[in-house]
């Protein structure tokens, strides 16, 4: 590596170059030692540190992939922007259906509650910002996980209240619900929220009593659900242009 473009931490510039080689693409170790002009030992060493912390990845060839890593810190990035724009748009969710409606962002195996706006009266399930919930039940854990790869997808199915074929019907129609399935008595609807990089970096949910919420609630609100997702959707992607 030319002295001008190094940092002068050798390790850090080492992991750099293995990162940027995969920018444009898959690439075996051999790929990545052309790419890079590391010796095959230490790309060997430092691709596997880097899929150690999910930085890299491999798909199914066995080549080398940037990690889903890189895209959960590229959403956090955004997060402020996200949760400027959540408190208005829940709000008015809320305000439309008439239920609790909730943001979701994923953490490891939990899903966390990032930004809510309650029901003003009456009967409503109550998720306090800052809840920590799991992600094997709810439209809000088949939201965040339905758009994974499929090994972290096959992982996160295991011990789940919902099957492969939910999930599947999750992509296709592009919302989710769920009717008892996160607690005896609630149903929700869920709606992705995708990031510069249309990853799904969120999920925005109305939730509620399954006597008013019916137990089609996706019929009731999906289409309230997809248009709130799709302005904070809308406002991530501004966020990297203007």
């Amino acid at each position: 590596m030319d002295s001008s473009e190094s940092s002068g931490v050798g390790v850090l510039d080492k992991a750099a170059l293995v990162l940027g080689a995969l920018e444009s693409g898959p690439a075996t170790l051999a790929g990545l030692v052309a790419a890079t002009g590391l010796a095959r030992p230490t790309a060997h060493r430092m691709a596997v540190a880097l899929e150690y912390h999910r930085l890299l990845a491999r798909d199914m060839q066995g080549r080398f992939v940037l990690g889903p890593r890189l895209a959960e810190l590229a959403a956090a990035a955004g997060e402020d922007r996200l949760l400027a724009t959540a408190g208005p748009v829940l709000t008015q969710l809320r305000d439309v259906t008439g239920e609790s409606a909730q943001l979701y962002r994923r953490q490891g195996d939990r899903r966390i509650c990032v930004a809510a706006a309650e029901r003003l009266s009456g009967l409503r399930d109550t998720v306090p910002v800052g809840s920590t919930l799991p992600m094997k039940a709810g439209s809000a854990a088949q939201i965040l996980l339905a758009w994974e790869e499929p090994e972290r997808l096959h992982h996160g199915l295991q011990g789940a209240r919902f099957t492969a074929t939910a999930l599947s019907g999750v992509r296709r129609r592009g919302w989710a619900q769920s009717i008892g399935e996160r607690e005896p008595g609630v149903a929700s609807v869920s709606a992705p929220v995708r990031g510069p990089s249309n990853r799904v970096v969120a999920a925005v949910s109305v939730s509620g009593p399954i006597e008013r919420l019916t137990r089609h609630p996706g019929r009731m609100h999906a289409q309230a659900l997809l248009e709130a997702a799709g302005r904070l959707t809308e406002a991530l992607k501004r966020g990297t242009t203007g």
